[in-house]
Formats: C-alpha cells, sequence, structure tokens
C-alpha cells in the first residue's frame, strides 16, 4: 500500500506527522513525502525540517494521499501544479485524506463542492467559501475521502482509515502499539468549551504572549 504525503513549506508538524505514524503501520504500507521541490522544508513554529522523497511529477499515484494543514496551505490554495496534482492523485486512489487546514486544498481543487466536511475551527468559514458544507465532527468520511478536523483529529483520521483499508483489529492494535489514549489535563478542546480570553490567545494572542 503506497501512501504519498504532501509535504511543503510551513506545515504544521503534526497534521503530517500523526497520520503517518499510525498509516505507516498497516501491514505492508509504504510512506512516501511528496513536495513541489526536493529541498529541505521547515514546519510551522517548531521548524523541525522535512525532505521529501518525491517531487509532484515523479508521483503520480497513491493509494492513499495525505494533504495536512498549516499556514503553508494557503498559497497552494492558487497554485496550479499542486491543485492539479492533487485531482491526478484523486481519480486513482483508494483514500484521499485531509487533516486540518489540507481540506481547503481538497476544497480548491473541487473534491468537496456540496460535500460535508471538517477543518480547524478557525477555518470553516474559508472551507465554506471554497463550496464544502462545514460540520463540527472529528472526523468525517464522505465516500473515499476522510477528513480529520484540527491538527489531532489527524491521529483519529488515521486510526478511521486504517479500519477502512485494514479492518478493525489491525486499527485497535495500531492504537495499542502508539498507546493512544487520550486523557487531556483541560477540557478545552473546542472553541464553545473556553471562555472568550483562551479563545482569543487561541486565535492568535498566543503569538504575542511572553514565556512564563
Amino acid at each position: 500500500m503506497n501512501i504519498a504525503c504532501l509535504v511543503f513549506d510551513q506545515i504544521t508538524l503534526l497534521d503530517a506527522v500523526g497520520p503517518v505514524e499510525v498509516l505507516s503501520r498497516i501491514p505492508g504500507a509504504k510512506v512516501e513525502l511528496v513536495a513541489k521541490k526536493k529541498e529541505l522544508l521547515q514546519s510551522s513554529k517548531s521548524g523541525f525540517r522535512l525532505m521529501p522523497d518525491y517531487v509532484l511529477e515523479d508521483m503520480r499515484a497513491a493509494d492513499i494521499l495525505v494533504v495536512p494543514g498549516g499556514p503553508g496551505v494557503r498559497p497552494l490554495l492558487k497554485d496550479p501544479a499542486v491543485l492539479d496534482w492533487v485531482r491526478r492523485v484523486h481519480q486513482s486512489s483508494q483514500w484521499t485524506t485531509s487533516v486540518c487546514t489540507g481540506s481547503l486544498l481538497l476544497a480548491a481543487a473541487g473534491l468537496l463542492q456540496g460535500l460535508p466536511a471538517t477543518t480547524h475551527w478557525n477555518a470553516f468559514a474559508d472551507l465554506e467559501r471554497y463550496g464544502a458544507k462545514p460540520v463540527r465532527e472529528r472526523v468525517v468520511v464522505k465516500g473515499k475521502i476522510v477528513m480529520g478536523a484540527g491538527v489531532s483529529a489527524g491521529i483519529d483520521m488515521a486510526l478511521t482509515l486504517a479500519s477502512l483499508a485494514a479492518g478493525e483489529a489491525v486499527a485497535r492494535a495500531i492504537q495499542l502499539r502508539i498507546e493512544y489514549d487520550p486523557k487531556p489535563p483541560f477540557d478545552a478542546g473546542a472553541p464553545d468549551r473556553v471562555d472568550d480570553m483562551v479563545l482569543e490567545l487561541a486565535r492568535g494572542g498566543l503569538d504575542s504572549v511572553s514565556a512564563v
């Protein structure tokens, strides 16, 4: 099973690493990182760097397409080469997936027109502008398209996909192997469960707060 993960400058690292960590554990799976150019790419915030295995022209098909999100998605929404590549790979893929704002790229490529879809909570309006119908679900499956909401939801998306692609027993075993048993210290995982101060911090105020 060939898994192609699109990577780009200013990618949100967990958007890619979370799903890849899960999907790479499906028996027979092989993950390849694909980008416009074969050069070191820097992730957003963390500064970790990724080196793609292939450029777009050299990866024309995949069993599973993974499209992560991050600030670097924005320039790609008007990039004909990337949009054409997403459409082409989607045509023959068994599964096409996105995490966080990666779904904006699927929508910009015309794959989500009129469909229920999810993304990061702060990007619902953008998703709607591209013709999709945003829903507040952590994972959305529509035909062969599987979407995860913001960042950490990529792990849930990938476990859902592992179940669809390889069976529930395999997905459960992967979940156990990576010990994915989240018990967050705060009930702050959705915008309707926090106060206004926390919401504004999450929307961008964190960038101007000094370290404590």
